[in-house]
């Protein structure tokens, strides 16, 4: 069910796998994603199943569009309709933030001190848009709002295609870039590809963040989805972090 799992110190998160839910072929069995081609009764179910497993009772996502949107959730954001966000904030306990992926970064940040967290999904187009800096200046800004400065961020960065896997055409890459330059890559047969990981960490790090990566890369390993191996065929793997109640 999960490629890493981990709570300590008031603070849970967790980076889902594709095994354990009851999601028929192709999606078997752990799809997370919010599509009209796999059965929505099996997607509730296998959230409930990941939500049984880390013992949160509430999921707060948004609709990912690859913005660099950035929302700030409350006890009463999930009354609403998902909005059209790439990244959630919160300093409120109990409520799991979550973004979904199949090949794109999923990220979530803490400062254990102010207790604030993040949860980020950043792809090519987020990631040039500034959806990390983005995220973590909203972060800063809710905890400076609760009397906190995060000085202690943590990040960890989950499963994703690696840059030995996302070819990309020249001109793109260099495009990426001109804005991230640590995303420029190779793959392992020669062509131009963006290492994203490689562009958040730096991204991260700059921003004074330890930065951790769990998981591998979804194109090549079988227990992960990848929109890019399987197309329409991709379920989608989540991450999740919550705080705990203090």
């Amino acid at each position: 069910m999960f490629v890493h799992h981990e709570e300590r110190d008031g603070l849970g998160l967790a980076f889902t796998d594709r095994h354990g839910g009851v999601s028929a072929p192709p999606y078997d069995s752990l799809n997370l994603g919010r599509s009209d081609l796999d059965d929505p009764a099996a997607v509730a179910e296998n959230l409930r199943r990941v939500q049984q497993a880390v013992g949160v009772d509430t999921v707060a996502s948004v609709r990912q569009e690859h913005t660099a949107e950035v929302v700030v959730v409350d006890r009463d954001f999930c009354d609403a309709p998902p909005p059209r966000a790439d990244a959630l904030v919160t300093t409120t306990p109990g409520i799991a933030l979550a973004v979904r992926v199949a090949d794109c970064l999923p990220i979530v940040i803490a400062s254990r001190r102010s207790r604030v967290i993040a949860a980020v999904h950043a792809g090519r187009v987020g990631l040039a848009d500034q959806i990390i800096p983005r995220a973590l200046a909203v972060l800063s800004d809710v905890a400076g709002r609760h009397g906190g400065t995060p000085d202690d961020l943590q990040a960890w960065i989950g499963p994703h295609v690696c840059g030995a896997c996302y070819e990309v055409p020249a001109d793109l890459r260099d495009e990426v870039a001109a804005v991230v330059p640590d995303v420029a890559a190779t793959t392992s047969w020669g062509t131009p590809s963006l290492d994203l990981a490689a562009g958040a960490s730096a991204q991260l790090a700059g921003a004074g963040a330890e930065v951790v990566r769990v998981g591998g890369c979804t194109r090549t390993d079988p227990d992960l989805y990848s929109h890019r191996r399987d197309g329409s065929a991709a379920g989608r793997l989540a991450a999740l972090v919550w705080l705990k109640d203090a």
